[in-house]
């Protein structure tokens, strides 16, 4: 027993002084050692810690959407035309050659054989461009003096196309034997009903020349001169503004994404010189879809109609079934001007019995239901202020102003949307799908919330997926996912997300280096598995696009009963995504479900070419042949206004 205990004493010894002779030589090894001898726990544990990775602190960042934008307007440029004068001088020249040698033949008589006289033989006043195949006129050409003191105030294009036009095509458009041709009136009269088409008169106007009791040659000249190229230039405007609109919808905001349309400028300028209708061919550049046709009629109907009667009701009243409002008169009053026949005549007893009473009782509630019903609005009986709006109307006034923005809009889309297309106006909540070979497909959807609004762009459909995954946008990882992850690093992984590197390794959410993903250092995918909690879903359709725009699914129906359903990150949400699908790939609605029911990720092709127009419009002619007024819900309509007004100033 003695000698266990001296064996035990003597190794404790040995360690205490193995343990000295590590501390004198390297302190943390030795106290290392020690602890693995005497606290293996603590040492394990201590162990496990510095392996661990040191974690940041997640930063708090947010990744914002576009923005908008001082509207800068194109500018006009004063140009003189004194360079396309002098390229004429060539053909002045060639032209005084011609009349010298007529002057030199005019009384040659030339022998022939068995007359005593021979005919007159006279040069042609002929002078052709260098184009070969246009004959000079001497009337333009001998007013080209003038035309090099001649100044143009226009687009930088226009000017471009009228001296490329003048220098191969030397001839009055306009004038005809020193005077004004019918011609020329018919283009002034046009462009001065601009405002028929959603334009401003203002920027097409040409002044007539004032030619009374004006006798010197050159003044003459010099005034049908300035009346030729300004006329040219306010129809080449006109052409342009009507084929394009007057806005470049891309300098309003970085959540337009429509390209710039081309217009040929010197082509128009030859149809317009060329054509013998100039009425029909000015306003044949404005949209002829139909569309564009009924906001024509649509704009002429609004000005000739009076302003009407209306009733105005307090912007802040909010009156469930049941409560009490002063405003109920108001709104009562309103039903009487703004409701059907039919819903006046279905509720005459309880419109006839009121008396102006506050109380908001269930009779009322009934009127006022079937008023939201047929205005499109949820019969839900609470008076609130979508309700409030469609019973005060909008004015004549807003409305031919919604009309004249949608015109301008539809100008930055294609002339032609073919024969089948998806059209989704963001303020009216609505997708539809139209068809040379069936009805139109119209239904709710659900749009961007006004931090992240929708784009107004165009593309193609291209593929159906059944069964999609959901891969996250990087603005709602950083916005929405990274500050649960800061709070609890393996959130992803709990709630079944899958999350993964560039090269697709999947990795757990806890080893990912979220402070470097938050600084954008570190690249990650993160998809949502398909699933009845798929944020997309049954499916999605897909036109692909930089913004990762489309339209899908949602387990999320409840928004649907909304009237105003601004609540996504920025996709399209359907209302009936089943049907939307089955139109768009020709197939039977039962396809769909089968494709769906199968329960794996897959897709279809869509083979035939689809266009979808993802666009805003407050004021849009409807597959019913009614005309819709919309809310303006990003206020798109005052940024286009302030875009307008900014044209205007440049203008003018």
């Amino acid at each position: 027993m003695s000698s266990i205990r001296k064996f035990s004493v003597s190794a404790i010894a040995c360690a205490a002084a193995a343990g000295a002779m590590l501390v004198s030589s390297a302190p943390a090894e030795a106290q290392g050692f020690l602890d693995r001898l005497f606290n293996p726990k603590h040492y394990d544990n201590g162990q496990r810690r510095a392996q661990e990775p040191v974690r940041r602190e997640i930063p708090k960042v947010r990744v914002s959407g576009p923005r908008y934008y001082t509207y800068e307007p194109d500018r006009l440029k004063t140009a003189d035309l004194a360079s396309l004068g002098h390229e004429l001088d060539a053909y002045a020249q060639a032209l005084e050659t011609r009349l010298e040698d007529e002057a030199r033949l005019k009384d040659r008589r030339i022998p022939h054989k068995g007359t005593a006289d021979a005919p007159v033989i006279r040069a042609s006043l002929e002078v052709r461009s260098p184009a070969g195949n246009f004959i000079a006129d001497p009337a333009f050409l001998d007013a080209r003096g003038v035309l090099k003191r001649t100044q143009v105030r226009a687009l930088p294009e226009v000017i471009e196309a009228i001296e490329a036009y003048y220098a191969t095509h030397p001839a009055f458009v306009w004038i005809m034997n020193g005077m004004i041709t019918e011609k020329a009136v018919s283009a002034v009269n046009t462009m001065s009903e601009a405002a028929q088409v959603g334009l401003d008169p203002a920027d097409y106007r040409v002044a007539f020349p004032s030619l009374d009791g004006v006798v010197d040659k050159a003044a003459r000249q010099a005034e049908l001169m300035r009346f030729e190229m300004e006329l040219s230039a306010a129809a080449l405007t006109y052409s342009l503004d009507a084929a394009r609109g007057r806005i470049d919808p891309n300098r309003i905001s970085g959540y337009h994404d429509l390209p710039r349309k081309e217009v040929d400028l010197k082509l128009v300028m030859g149809s317009i010189a060329a054509t013998d209708d100039v009425y029909a061919y000015l306003q044949g550049r404005s949209p002829s879809n139909p569309q564009f046709v009924r906001l024509i009629r649509a704009l002429a109907k609004l000005k000739e109609a009076d302003e009407g009667e209306r009733v105005e009701i307090a912007e802040d009243t909010f009156l469930r079934p049941g409560g009490k409002s002063i405003e109920l008169k108001n709104v009562i009053a309103a039903i009487g001007l703004k409701g059907s026949d039919d819903l006046k005549t279905a509720h005459a007893d309880t419109l006839g019995a009121y008396d102006g009473g506050e109380d908001y009782t269930p009779e009322l509630v009934a009127v006022l239901k079937d008023f939201q019903a047929e205005n499109g609005l949820t019969a839900d009986g609470i008076i609130g202020k979508n309700t409030i709006r469609a019973l005060e109307g909008i004015s004549n006034a807003d409305k031919i102003e919604k009309v004249k923005l949608a015109m301008e809009r539809l100008r930055w889309l294609p002339r032609d949307f073919g024969p089948r297309y998806v059209f989704i106006n963001q303020p009216a909540f609505t997708a539809t799908y139209m068809s040379e070979e069936r009805d139109p497909l119209s239904m709710r959807v659900v749009v961007g919330q006004k931090s992240n609004q929708t784009y107004f762009f165009s593309d193609k459909i291209e593929t159906v997926e059944y069964n999609p995954y959901w891969g996250v946008p990087y603005s709602i990882i950083v916005n929405e996912m990274l500050p649960k992850l800061a709070q609890d690093p393996s959130y992803l992984d709990r709630i079944g997300y899958e999350v993964s590197t560039v090269s697709g390794r999947q990795v757990s959410s806890a080893s990912v280096d979220w402070y470097a993903v938050a600084q954008k250092r570190q690249p990650i995918n993160v998809r949502q598995r398909p699933g009845s909690d798929n944020a997309l879903g049954e499916l999605k359709i897909l036109f692909p696009n930089k913004h990762a725009i489309y339209m899908h699914d949602t387990p999320a129906k409840r928004l649907f009963k909304k009237d105003a359903r601004a609540f996504s990150h920025g996709c399209v949400r359907l209302e009936d995504p089943r049907a939307m699908a089955a139109a768009v790939l020709g197939k039977p609605l039962d396809y769909i479900g089968s494709r769906i029911a199968q329960g794996r990720n897959d897709s279809d092709p869509v083979t035939r070419d689809i266009p979808v127009h993802v666009a805003y419009f407050t004021a849009w002619p409807e597959p019913d042949g009614s005309m819709g007024y919309y809310a303006d819900v990003y206020e798109r309509d005052e940024y286009l206004k302030k875009a307008i007004e900014a044209t205007q100033a440049a203008r003018s």
